[in-house]
């Protein structure tokens, strides 16, 4: 019954046309755009007075936290949060497998 109306060769060329004039300009704008530079690897070091005077500023400590304060991989805080734990530097109040919750210690 209804529907659409078939285009014709010369509309279906004239869309094409704008269709790619669009792309060109969105390729452009993408360019301009800053890189995002790849997470670290290598974990901070826990003896470096200047990170730990960081972390006892902040007041809650979660592995995302310290991820992106030192822009670092999520797995690679959850060990350094750990080894903090095991030096007295750190105490973790709540946590379960999944999510960890440390605070400075005292």
């Amino acid at each position: 019954m209804g529907g659409k109306k078939k285009l014709s060769l010369k509309q279906i060329e004239r869309m094409q046309a704008k269709k790619d004039e669009k792309e060109g300009k969105k390729k452009d704008k993408k360019a301009t755009f800053k890189e995002k530079k790849p997470s670290a690897i290598v974990p901070p070091d826990p003896e470096n007075e200047q990170i730990i005077g960081e972390l006892k500023k902040m007041r809650v400590l979660t592995p995302y936290a310290v991820a992106s304060r030192f822009n670092v991989r999520i797995s690679i805080a959850k060990d350094f949060l750990e080894q903090l734990e095991e030096r007295g530097i750190v105490q973790m109040v709540s946590g379960n497998h999944s999510l960890k919750i440390y605070k400075a210690a005292d």
